[in-house]
């Protein structure tokens, strides 16, 4: 049985730690899932299993545990932003900037109560376990990673701050949804209102959506013009994809003519489709289908981006109408219709809805690649050299004034500049950054279950010491107040002052905690978009200064 024995106990066997890791990765995803009062932890379960089993004397190697803890946070926060990185500054247009400043301020109220808790209990409690209340209390596991790695920095040798986290973080996920709870009857907020608001707002701002209208030309003065005449004089961006001239359909290009009588199938943005109504000449019922013998060449067909060299490119510069005579009419990314407007991006991975003669198509679909099996490949490339560069920056030092040594990125706020930037910017220097859905998550879940485990199983060995028998109670309070008391000023006034919609504001909360169980709250109780909208537009801000203030806290008030 020394077999047995070895694999149970031998710290510097590779597979005593294998063994190890996927014990305890496999109880806390079992346990994430059993809910509490409808609310589940998740993944998040697996510290808990790790500090289970530290404290029953099962641990590994410390170098190993330190090397698949760094390795893990890298994935974990690269991937992460990967998947912000597009929509990171777009989050900032328009009703964007408010609700990102609100989340800014939930942020600085959150290190500011938990300043306020360590000076009035003069000390009590240290500043690196105060940051791992403080990451525990907003259920953001990002910035615990930072706060250890600006740790390691400062050689610092005492208790594990993941022991403040894991007090914490139970009571962070149930305060959050508590303080949207208490905003809704604090506010008197009328759900039915809020939902009527919501229904108005897209009505009267439709967005860049597709919309399809019938056209017979009627105006004078548009007679013998082309069709790229009749766009510069309108100023309005539409394709036609298809005109009826002398009883025959066809694919027109930019050079097409127009004249009184013809018939034109278009697509637009819904807001410009009235004045291009008003302009070309009144809607009218068409059947585009085949109109005779030799129509039956033209279709319209959807083209899957796959070509890197096509990553980066607007449609406007590919010249599909002069150069393939087809017309492209809309693009599909991530589920969602897009406008083809001449400005218009293409992605890989995006779906681009084409009409025009089959042979043509058939041209266009070689040109965009439309090979289905390259986006099961993820872009090791891209994912790897980011990584490099993100390590390579965070490990730059910078000095600033009164701080007696110079302050690094790390391992976690390098990478995820650098992953942020190439998700949005990576075209530009040919790197395709599509990775699918399936695949990010895969590689963010292995990346964090790994740094998770790691934390617990070295925190388990002195968990029940330091936390249970010592201050592990006033850890769960200081934490609950740094969740509960930030979300309260700034949904009071986020709903008094900015009048934002309830149903926004819910998702605004999960997102500025980039917490996920409120989110699902969020969209149970609303039935609506809302939420999601407010979560994805302030998490990409709001998991960027989760980092790095955890970094600056630990290198700024520790040293």
């Amino acid at each position: 049985m020394n077999w047995l024995q070895d694999l149970l106990t031998n710290p510097n066997s590779i597979a005593h730690i294998v063994a190890l890791y996927a014990f305890v990765i496999t109880l806390g995803v079992l346990l994430g899932k059993i809910k509490f009062f409808g609310i589940s932890l998740g993944v998040t379960f697996v510290l808990f299993a790790g500090i289970l089993a530290g404290h029953f004397g099962f641990t590994g190697n410390p170098a190993i545990l330190s090397f698949l803890q760094d390795f893990g946070l890298i994935l974990f926060v690269y991937c992460i932003g990967l998947q912000v990185g597009p929509s990171f500054f777009s989050s900032f247009k328009k009703g964007g900037i408010t609700l990102n400043l609100l989340a800014v301020g939930v942020v600085a109220l959150n290190i500011a109560v938990a300043l306020v808790c360590y000076y009035a209990l003069q000390g009590r409690i240290e500043i690196p376990m105060l940051v791992g209340i403080l990451c525990g209390a907003v259920t953001n596991t990002p910035g615990l990673g930072a706060a250890n790695e600006a740790l390691q920095q400062l050689h610092y040798n005492g208790p594990e701050i993941a022991m403040g986290y894991a007090c914490a973080y139970p009571l962070g996920v149930m305060g959050i949804i508590l303080s949207t709870i208490v905003i809704r009857y604090l506010c008197r907020v009328d759900l039915a209102e809020e939902m009527k608001e919501i229904q108005q707002q897209e009505e009267a701002n439709p967005h860049l959506k597709p919309f399809s209208l019938s056209l017979e030309v009627h105006n004078e003065a548009l007679n013998g013009k082309t069709l790229s005449q009749v766009q510069n004089f309108l100023a309005r961006d539409f394709v036609c994809s298809r005109i009826i001239q002398n009883e025959h359909m066809h694919t027109p290009s930019s050079k097409t003519e127009l004249h009184l009588g013809d018939r034109m199938y278009i697509i637009c943005a819904e807001d410009d489709a009235e004045a291009i109504v008003a302009f070309i000449g009144p809607r009218v019922e068409q059947e585009w289908g085949i109109t005779d013998q030799h129509d039956k060449t033209m279709v319209s067909r959807r083209i899957l981006v796959t070509q890197p060299s096509i990553n980066g490119k607007t449609l406007g510069e590919i010249h599909f109408s002069s150069m393939y005579g087809v017309n492209v009419t809309r693009v599909n990314r991530s589920g969602m219709d897009l406008f083809a407007s001449r400005q218009l991006r293409l992605q890989v991975g995006d779906r681009v809805m084409v009409v025009g003669p089959r042979d043509a198509i058939e041209r266009v679909a070689n040109l965009l690649g439309n090979q289905l099996k390259r986006l099961d490949h993820p872009n090791i490339v891209t994912i790897f050299a980011g990584i490099l560069c993100g390590i390579i920056f965070g490990s730059l030092p910078i000095a600033i004034p009164g701080m007696p040594t110079p302050v690094k990125l790390g391992l976690a706020g390098g990478p995820l500049i650098i992953s942020i930037l190439i998700g949005r910017f990576g075209y530009k220097v040919k790197l395709v950054t599509y990775t699918t859905m399936s695949a990010n998550l895969m590689l963010r879940e292995v990346g964090l279950v790994l740094f998770l485990a790691s934390v617990g199983i070295k925190a388990g060995e002195n968990f029940v010491q330091t936390v249970i028998e010592g201050d592990g109670l006033l850890y769960v309070g200081v934490g609950f107040l740094i969740t509960f008391l930030p979300l309260i000023i700034i949904g009071a006034v986020a709903r008094w002052h900015h009048k934002v919609n309830y149903f926004t504001l819910m998702g605004l909360i999960a997102g500025s905690n980039t917490d996920p169980p409120a989110l699902a709250y969020a969209n149970q109780t609303s039935g609506n978009d809302a939420p999601a909208v407010g979560y994805s537009t302030v998490y990409p801000l709001a998991m960027f200064l989760r980092i790095l203030t955890a970094q600056l806290l630990i290198l700024l008030l520790a040293v």
